[in-house]
């Protein structure tokens, strides 16, 4: 949604963050993208009238993903490093599985439109997706960009992150690209990747700040 308002207002985005954000569905493939595609449109819409008008999502958890973690995966996923009290593990740990238990109801038309305008037709990509009154052109795009991608996403498939440096209109020079270890909830969540890539990316953000009243902001985007 960051990556649609700063193709749609370019004169407003100073630098935008994609971090594991599905841009070309086709440049790669993830699990979740080979789900999508292998699943009929019917399936989708049945779960939105299931939910009456809304995808419910306990049940979106058991479709895409396990319900619960076992503990080695929350040690995975939270890149706990091995010294940890395990007392303070635990601890961390059922925060963790209470956060992942936490599901969130979407509405029913935008996520028919995620799975069929994303996901089965790529609209973003290849420039077929209209938004506020305009189709967006992702070559409207050339403000300094940073792609963040995960090596183990089940979610997203890192080329589906960095095949976006093929379709803005943002120099080379201006594109930075970062690959964390894990899968896709170590990018916001892991404690490796938030010591070591998330610093860079503030300080990439900060580079040539406008006054603080300046209208341009940075953006960040990251996946659902």
């Amino acid at each position: 949604m960051a990556l649609l308002f700063a193709a749609r207002f370019p004169e407003k985005v100073r630098r935008l963050v994609l971090a594991g954000a599905p841009v070309d569905i086709r440049a790669g493939e993830s699990g979740l993208s080979r789900l999508a595609a292998q699943t009929p449109l019917a399936v989708f819409e049945e779960l939105v009238e299931f939910g009456g008008g809304r995808v419910l999502g306990e049940r979106l958890l058991g479709l895409w993903g396990p319900r619960a973690l076992d503990t080695e995966t929350v040690r995975q996923v939270l890149q706990v490093p091995a010294r940890m009290n395990p007392d303070h593990f635990l601890a961390l740990e059922a925060e963790f599985q209470e956060w992942y238990a936490a599901t969130v109801d979407l509405p029913g038309t935008y996520y028919l439109q995620v799975v069929e305008w994303l996901y089965k037709q790529n609209r973003l990509a290849e420039g077929g997706f209209v938004a506020l009154g305009h189709r967006i052109d992702l070559a409207q795009l050339r403000s300094p960009l940073f792609l963040l991608a995960a090596r183990a996403d089940e979610l997203v498939a890192p080329e589906q992150v960095f095949a976006t440096a093929r379709r803005v209109g943002t120099p080379a020079s201006d594109i930075e690209r970062a690959i964390a270890p894990g899968e896709h909830l170590g990018l916001f969540m892991g404690g490796r990747t938030l010591r070591t890539i998330w610093p860079r990316i503030a300080r990439w953000l900060g580079k040539g700040a406008a006054p603080r009243h300046s209208a341009r902001s940075a953006v960040v985007a990251r996946s659902a």
